[in-house]
């Protein structure tokens, strides 16, 4: 019997994956099929997958893309760094052989320049290159954004590949597929005053007494004066960050926003004269004189004078009795200010009160009461600083002696330059 040598030369190279655009869309070459967990085609081993693919005692060779049945006294080459030796368990081989040809090595292979050819044991195959995928007889790219999602957030499909991007707010991965959040806080402090990170984006806060410019990140001051005219009682003062109230002159700050009347009088910090009395009001004082009365009147207590000339005083009051008050300006109308009231009382008297002076304008209203007092009634709101003197007269009628007599009260009304 003859002896049979057949040269089988098996080259062992990588054949690059055939990625498919879809796992059921992928068609392999004949003699191979499709991996789905390394996505490439890969030979299929008839050898081991039909135990009678070959007859007859013949020995079943795989190789890529199909199998021999050859003899089992044939000899099988491999080719290793470059030389052939024979397979393990081969027979002695003869002296002539087969030897593969590299069609892709030698360029007579019928590949197209966008393919890659791979040589195969006796034959070679046309594959597309990674990123790329049959149609037909071409190449085309495949569009891996429109097939699988690779991309966490956003995918950007190139010639063969594509890369991934992610939303603001967000960055790459290590993996350069998913993405994680970028805390803004610490890379670039973005804000102003105070600034929290959140997933994906950021907040910015301002300190007390500011607020977010249009741009969120920028803060600006609160004109809190101008927010409302009742912020402060006479005058608002806006400062970065916050606001102040102040006060005229005579007044002094309280509870922050108020404005009280700072009594000179009683802190001793006015001018008056050791012959003179400080009388305080609304936002100031004066000095009267200790003895207000004017001749042919004499004092006899602290105010009150009396005439007791007989002939000197004819026509004029007996006694004038001084008093001073003061009230805010624009006070509110009509509003009681002062009650007169007979210091004696006799029996079988009508007592009648009018304003016999300082009533020019109209002010004042004196209405009795009983028949020994009246209220003297504001009737319009006053503006100041500005003194007021209102002469007050109570009339008495003695019904039994028939005649009449009468006593003034000399009242000093001071009007204070504001409402408070």
């Amino acid at each position: 019997m003859l002896g049979i040598c057949v040269c089988l030369c098996a080259v062992f190279a990588h054949v690059l994956s055939q990625e498919a655009e879809e796992p059921i869309s992928i068609t392999c070459t004949e003699g191979y099929e499709y991996d789905r967990v390394r996505e490439q085609c890969k030979d299929i081993d008839e050898c081991a997958l039909y135990d009678d693919a070959c007859k007859g005692g013949m020995q079943c060779i795989n190789h890529f893309g199909g199998y021999l049945c050859l003899p089992k006294s044939a000899v099988i080459y491999i080719s290793k760094d470059g030389e052939q030796v024979p397979l393990p368990d081969s027979p002695v081989p003869a002296q002539n052989f087969c030897k593969d040809i590299d069609e892709c090595v030698t360029g007579s292979h019928s590949c197209d320049p966008e393919q890659v050819c791979y040589n195969t044991r006796g034959s070679y195959t046309c594959q597309c290159a990674q990123g790329y995928q049959r149609n037909g007889d071409l190449c085309v790219d495949r569009d891996e954004c429109a097939t699988t999602h690779y991309c966490m957030q956003r995918c950007v499909n190139t010639p063969g590949s594509y890369y991934c991007e992610c939303n603001a707010g967000y960055k790459l991965a290590s993996n350069n597929h998913s993405c994680v959040d970028v805390n803004e806080c610490d890379a670039e402090s973005p804000c102003h005053h105070h600034c929290y990170n959140l997933i994906g984006s950021f907040l910015c806060q301002c300190d007390q007494g500011y607020e977010l410019a249009q741009d969120t990140v920028s803060c600006q001051d609160i004109d809190e004066c101008g927010l409302s005219s009742y912020m402060c009682q006479y005058q608002c003062v806006n400062n970065p960050g916050s606001y102040s109230c102040e006060c005229p002159q005579g007044y002094q700050l309280q509870a922050n926003r108020l404005c009280q009347d700072i009594n000179e009088c009683e802190t001793g910090t006015h001018n008056c004269q050791d012959d003179e009395v400080c009388w305080n009001y609304y936002g100031g004082f004066r000095c009267y004189p200790r003895n207000p009365c004017e001749p042919p009147y004499t004092q006899t207590s602290e105010n009150r004078c009396i005439c007791r000339a007989q002939t000197d005083c004819q026509g004029l009051p007996p006694s004038i009795v001084y008093k001073y008050m003061s009230i805010q300006a624009e006070r509110t109308v009509p509003a009681e200010i002062f009650q007169i009231q007979a210091t004696s009382i006799y029996a079988n008297t009508h007592n009648t009160f009018r304003i016999k002076s300082g009533n020019d304008g109209g002010e004042f209203f004196l209405r009795r009461s009983t028949n020994v007092s009246a209220m003297l009634v504001l009737t319009k709101p006053l503006t100041g600083p500005r003194e007021y003197v209102v002469d007050l007269e109570m009339i008495t009628h003695h019904l039994t002696m028939n005649y009449r007599s009468s006593s003034l009260l000399r009242l000093t009304i001071i009007v204070g330059p504001y409402a408070f």
